[in-house]
């Protein structure tokens, strides 16, 4: 229960769970699972193979432990949820999930800039690369981004918690969120939506907009690199990282920025199991399958040659 007259709500009833529950248990099973292996495969390669301990690696680490977090902010209280009869989480674990879920989604919004900004500087900055990502700066930029992230979602947590909901308990989602908790709030939510759009221009077009720069300017230096070979290096080391921005941030827009008049309960909950869900299940694949390196380590592992020892 909230504290003084904000609102008696002890519990909410999560509406997403409407169909198919053993399957909806099996298929979030096997993507959960399919997380935290490939996002902690990523890491255990990384530590393995000294090759991987690069300035780019060391942000990829970051981003596998993100979306390990990410996935674990939501998937277990799901998985339990699919086999009860009725889907539902206390106030304060609402509360909770939604200050870690967005912590996680602001701070991946600022690390894919970072990454972006190591792409640009290992590509058009060569010769200064290793000193502008030395390990101190990679260090600061890592903290930034998990503090930008919770620095976030604690206004948006505050405010919420700051809601009444005039006895009602249904939400629409199968995770707590903070757009389904506006539409069942019977108090003034203007402040929390300014704060919404607010958030999605300097937590989510800001970092965005950081990267289309960083790739444009990487773009117009791999056009005037003499040699084929060099322009396909230097942009496969880029693919990787541009199908992700361009899926995540895409995710992250439709799931905060759709018009009002256009809101479906069963849209938006599709779009935040792609959004919150999915991306954390498909971040490691797209790296370890366009990355030679990955691919590499991964290989040797599996065939037991691989010892971890600098030159084998």
């Amino acid at each position: 229960m909230a504290e003084g007259n904000q609102t008696q709500v002890i519990e909410f009833m999560l509406l997403g769970f409407s169909w198919g529950k053993p399957f909806l248990f099996l298929v979030f099973l096997a993507i959960y699972l399919a997380t935290l292996l490939g996002n902690s495969a990523i890491l255990a390669l990384s530590s393995l193979n000294p090759r991987l301990h690069s300035p780019m690696y060391f942000f990829l680490n970051h981003l596998s432990c993100l979306d390990i977090c990410y996935s674990s902010v939501t998937m277990p209280k799901i998985l339990v949820n699919v086999l009860r009869p009725q889907a539902t989480i206390s106030y304060h674990g609402c509360l909770a999930q939604m200050f870690f879920l967005m912590g996680c989604a602001g701070a991946e919004c600022a690390l894919l800039a970072v990454m972006a900004y190591d792409r640009y500087a290992a590509i058009c900055h060569p010769l200064h690369y290793a000193h502008v990502m030395r390990w101190g700066v990679r260090m600061v930029a890592a903290t930034g981004c998990w503090l930008w992230g919770l620095l976030d979602s604690a206004v948006h947590t505050f405010l919420a918690s700051k809601l009444s909901f005039c006895g009602a308990t249904q939400l629409q989602h199968i995770f707590c969120d903070v757009p389904p908790l506006l539409r069942i709030a019977c108090s003034n939510t203007h402040p929390s939506e300014v704060v919404l759009h607010a958030a999605s221009i300097f937590v989510g077009l800001s970092p965005f907009l950081f990267v289309v720069i960083s790739y444009l300017r990487i773009l117009a230096t791999v056009l005037r690199m003499p040699m084929a070979v060099s322009r396909r290096k230097a942009l496969s080391t880029c693919t990787a990282h541009l199908l992700v921005v361009a899926l995540y941030f895409g995710m992250a827009n439709l799931n905060y920025n759709r018009p009002s008049s256009g809101y479906s309960p069963e849209a938006n909950t599709l779009v935040s199991v792609l959004y919150c869900i999915i991306t954390p299940m498909l971040n490691p694949l797209i790296y370890s399958l366009r990355n030679q390196e990955v691919r590499g380590t991964l290989r040797k592992v599996l065939q037991g040659q691989y010892t971890g020892l600098p030159g084998r």
